[in-house]
């Protein structure tokens, strides 16, 4: 059998020692008792709010091979009959079997961190890759203390390309992860103003950033963001850790992979794009000026990464947005009541990511006498700077031409009082509130945005119109 971690090198890389046994090889690393499946190493991580010693004997119950606990709480686990391998600290035991993947791995690592898009060009370049070698990436988000070392301990020996997403909310988070994935090529998307509670300014959010590439391997490559403010602090901290080769992208005349043009329609964009001096056109299946943003820093990284580039073009045209970061539906009213389209973007929300949500929906399409509705809802985490950063939203959405929005959460009265009666503005107290007025309102031609933090529990209003209407090609 082809396993992922033969039982010796698993051993000698978590440093832990087998009690009752120990499997022929385990074909799998899982921290969920209740997704874990046959031949899998359940890790009982300890987290905030649970603990995954008192979930060990579901695991074990679904299959795992072996489970890695800590000696402090050995002996509670007595009864269990699978085999054991007992560490000093459980996450500690994952980082150290994330660093020995990355070790034994001869393929390119790809490091991808910025204030917006990392998990969407994370799976653009997931996409991107794939005609050119064995792709390992991250599932979903996971780019915190626990999510980057599952990941890397996840990746097979014989990877071509491993793509990692190293997310942070204070400063130091990203260099202790960045030294766990080493990557040879780093990708900063952009700077923009998530997280600002935790920072005095943009600046120092770039600082943060830019801790990324504190870790690239010699001979690596940063791939930059030529058209942000906080370039040249990047550019600096490239210059200070001394990174062989650097790479720009964005619409500046000086940027290495250069947006010459772009395109949006509907369902997909086109991007015509100057690179190494040649003027290529490709298609995305997903539309956004953000989007083709992304992209650049993709086609960047996969010349740097060695991936066949024209390959790699051509498999962008099936990429689509993901739930809740821009996926789109086409929902039915009913027999004779005619459609309206929600775009989800309920995932997350900062500054600069509600700013093209808004563009993304002014450029939407409706039909007959439908509207353009944002259904914004509170960015987290911005401290002291929340009142002005939601009311600041007001000049973009009348740039727009945004005629209807609808607000909920606390920190969006301020850019309710800041609209005043430039918009039809519909206020309620939160989520749940909105999604029984959003259901009860929506009309045909409508075009909906869903934009809010995950926190706020946004995605009620997405499921609830899930819920009440079905998909327009399939409704009777």
């Amino acid at each position: 059998m082809n396993y992922l971690w033969e039982t010796d090198a698993f051993l000698a890389a978590v440093e832990g020692r087998p009690v009752g046994g120990s499997p022929a090889g385990i074909t799998g690393i899982s921290i969920d008792s209740r997704s874990i499946t046959k031949g899998e190493a359940f890790f009982a991580i300890k987290g905030d709010r649970v603990d995954g010693h008192d979930y060990a004997s579901v695991a074990a119950a679904n299959g795992a091979s072996v489970l890695v606990v800590s000696e402090a709480r050995l002996p509670a686990l007595g009864r269990l009959t699978v085999p054991l391998i007992v560490v000093d600290d459980v996450l500690t035991a994952m980082e150290r079997l994330g660093r020995a993947a990355r070790a034994r791995v001869r393929g390119k690592v790809i490091g991808i961190t910025g204030s917006v898009g990392k998990t969407t060009t994370k799976e653009m370049m997931r996409r991107a890759l794939e005609p050119s070698g064995k792709v390992h990436a991250s599932v979903a988000s996971f780019n915190n203390h626990w999510g980057v070392p599952l990941t890397l301990s996840r990746m097979p020996a014989d990877t071509d390309f491993g793509i990692f997403e190293i997310g942070m909310n204070h400063p130091g988070e990203i260099r202790s992860l960045v030294s766990m994935v080493r990557p040879d090529v780093a990708v900063i998307t952009t700077v923009a103003g998530a997280h600002l509670g935790h920072f005095s300014g943009l600046d120092e959010i770039a600082a943060a950033k830019a801790e990324i590439l504190e870790g690239i391997e010699v001979d690596g490559t940063a791939i930059l963001n030529r058209d942000i403010a906080q370039y040249g602090i990047l550019e600096k901290a490239a210059q200070e850790n001394r990174v062989s080769h650097v790479v720009t992208f964005g619409a500046d005349a000086r940027a290495d992979v250069r947006l010459a043009e772009y395109d949006a329609a509907p369902d997909h964009c086109t991007v015509w794009a100057v690179i190494g001096g040649h003027m290529r056109e490709f298609t995305i299946g997903a539309p956004g000026r953000h989007i083709a943003d992304n992209a650049l820093a993709v086609i960047a990284a996969v010349q740097a990464a060695g991936g066949d580039v024209k390959a790699a073009m051509t498999a962008l045209e099936g990429f689509s947005a993901g739930k809740g970061r821009g996926e789109r539906h086409h929902l039915s009213l009913g027999a004779g009541e005619g459609s309206f389209t929600l775009i989800d973007e309920s995932y997350n929300a900062n500054p600069a990511s509600m700013r093209a949500a808004i563009s993304l929906l002014a450029a939407s399409p409706v039909a007959g006498k439908g509207r353009r509705i944002a259904v914004l809802g509170d960015m987290l985490e911005m401290g002291d700077h929340a009142q002005a950063v939601h009311a600041d939203l007001a000049g973009p959405l009348k740039d727009a031409g945004i005629a209807d929005v609808w607000l909920a959460g606390p920190d969006m009265r301020a850019l309710a009082e800041a609209l005043g009666n430039d918009a039809n503005v519909t206020y309620r107290a939160g989520a749940q509130e909105m999604a029984e007025f959003a259901i009860s309102n929506v009309r045909d031609g409508d075009v909906l945005v869903v934009k809010s933090s995950l926190g706020t529990g946004f995605g009620k209003i997405t499921a609830a119109l899930l819920e009440k209407y079905a998909p327009a090609d399939t409704a009777a």
